[in-house]
């Protein structure tokens, strides 16, 4: 099964604990075979004073743990779930554990992130 039919059950489940199968892509990893078909990752900077990531796309899902303002996060992918404030786009972080992030709060730095 490839990465992105695995990403694609993890989200559509809405549970991170299924994430855990999904190879992380992590900088300085070897994926091996062709550069052009690596994963990428994205940046973005936290505007929240305390942003509380979870395990889910939406405000309902568990805590897992928490990013400050002028934290640079590394996104892999953005998904619709809950809007928050306006926004309906969630981002799927890969900073030590995977967890999801309201983009409302997290303001890209350079490239927008792909759709997981």
């Amino acid at each position: 099964m490839s990465l992105r039919s695995r990403l694609a059950i993890t989200v559509a489940a809405g549970a991170i604990a299924a994430a855990a199968t999904v190879t992380p892509a992590v900088a300085g990893e070897d994926w091996g075979g062709d550069p052009q078909n690596r994963p990428r990752l994205y940046k973005g900077v936290v505007t929240a004073n305390t942003l509380l990531l979870r395990s889910a796309p939406n405000r309902g899902g568990q805590v897992i743990r928490t990013a400050h303002r002028g934290q640079i996060v590394k996104i892999f992918c953005k998904t619709v779930g809950q809007n928050i404030q306006g926004n309906p786009l969630w981002y799927l972080l890969t900073d030590g554990t995977w967890a999801w992030g309201s983009a409302r709060y997290i303001n890209n730095i350079g490239a927008a992130p792909r759709w997981c």
